[in-house]
């Protein structure tokens, strides 16, 4: 479990220091905040793993902002945790309606609190694990069993390496990748340093998706690499 990213978001101090010190003792790169409207903004331009999310905020409430998450796009499976000072049922029972993935009452065992935080990962890896075979993005679908892809239903005809950047980029949709970490993970450490190579074999890509002329799927981050939208 180590490096997943989780958000901790609560309006208690003590509870964030809390948290935050004992998921980094166990090897999770925290972020942490007090309210839920930097929660949203914080979200819809960063990537991470898991949200643990109080449900009594200041301005918008935890179930609000529970809310507004699953509207955003990409992240209608984004796990999230809620914590709250009130146990009563129909509490929980609206927060898990709302696409919460688990609930605890404070006062909480930060043990515990870890303890499901790992559970809640394993099984949101195990559902990605099944889904792996078939990739979708829009109109764009890749079989990585049969080594197939289509778009809108029509074959296309991709070389070893377009195949496996292609799969890289949309494992990882929405996360920019360097070309230097596309490099090693698709050509090997031989190539390092070698970027243009990246660049050609997105090209012929884009081409071949018709993408050089929509700009759908693939976005060149200035500087940096690239990601799929």
């Amino acid at each position: 479990m180590a490096h997943k990213k989780i958000l901790i978001v609560d309006d208690e101090e003590h509870i964030l220091e809390l948290i935050q010190f004992n998921l980094e003792k166990n090897g999770f790169d925290v972020t942490s905040m007090d309210n839920g409207e930097e929660c949203i903004q914080f979200l819809q331009s960063n990537v991470v793993d898991l949200v643990v999310l109080d449900l009594m905020l200041p301005g918008i409430d935890g179930l609000e902002v529970c809310k507004k998450i699953r509207k955003i796009d990409g992240l209608e499976k984004l796990p999230i945790i809620m914590l709250t000072a009130r146990s009563e049922e129909t509490d929980r029972i609206l927060g898990l309606e709302l696409g919460a993935d688990d609930y605890m009452a404070k006062p909480f065992s930060v043990r515990e609190l870890i303890a499901r935080i790992k559970a809640v990962l394993r099984r949101t890896e195990d559902k990605q694990v099944t889904k792996l075979k078939i990739l979708e993005v829009k109109d764009l679908i890749m079989n990585t069993e049969k080594h197939e892809v289509t778009l809108n239903g029509e074959l296309i005809d991709l070389t070893l390496k377009e195949f496996e950047l292609l799969k890289i980029l949309i494992e990882n949709r929405g996360k920019v990748l360097s070309r230097n970490l596309l490099l090693d993970e698709v050509w090997g450490y031989d190539y390092f340093g070698e970027t243009r190579t990246v660049d050609v074999h997105i090209r012929h890509l884009r081409k071949k998706l018709g993408d050089d002329e929509t700009g759908d799927y693939i976005e060149t981050i200035r500087g940096v690499g690239y990601k799929m939208k």
